[in-house]
């Protein structure tokens, strides 16, 4: 399993920060995060927002879940957005999907999808995932090594940029 080691030294480099918005992950990424010392000094929040309402007040439009529902694309970009504004972080990460169960107040989106967005540097990356994992557990750990994969490419990616 990867860990969030090399972000953390990267971002504390850069005088960066992140913060989190899940859903179905739990808090799994802050988790993740935090289990690496000198997280203190990039993370900045991290909310877990398993109802809509709770959504909506840390800044989730509600038009967009309307129109798209909560297991959607557009509300993980409205997650990644609002929390990396709620908290200043130059990184903001959404992520909202079902895991090993249906929602019975949610009756759309497909079982054990999961929508990923990270919001850097004012553009969305995206991740679609379908997991397949027997445990909630599992899928959890997929989606975070996902993640720490796609950081570790945004990052780099922007490094060479430079």
């Amino acid at each position: 399993m990867k860990t969030f080691k090399k972000i953390i030294e990267e971002l504390t480099k850069r005088g960066e920060t992140i913060s989190t918005m899940e859903s179905c992950t739990g808090g799994g990424v802050a988790d993740a995060i935090t289990s690496i010392e000198g997280a203190s000094e990039v993370l900045k929040f991290s909310a877990v927002t398993y109802s809509n309402e709770y959504k909506i007040k840390m800044g989730v439009n509600p038009d967009i879940i309307d129109k798209y529902s909560v297991y959607s694309i557009e509300t993980a970009h409205e997650m990644a957005l609002n929390i990396s504004k709620f908290t200043n972080s130059d990184i903001g990460i959404g992520i909202t999907g079902k895991l090993n169960r249906a929602d019975e107040n949610n009756n759309f989106g497909k079982d054990n999808e999961v929508f990923i967005s990270i919001y850097y540097k004012n553009n969305y990356y995206d991740m679609n995932v379908i997991v397949d994992k027997k445990s909630r557990k599992e899928n959890k750990l997929v989606i975070i090594d996902l993640i720490i994969g796609k950081l570790e490419e945004i990052l780099w990616e922007e490094e060479l940029i430079k």
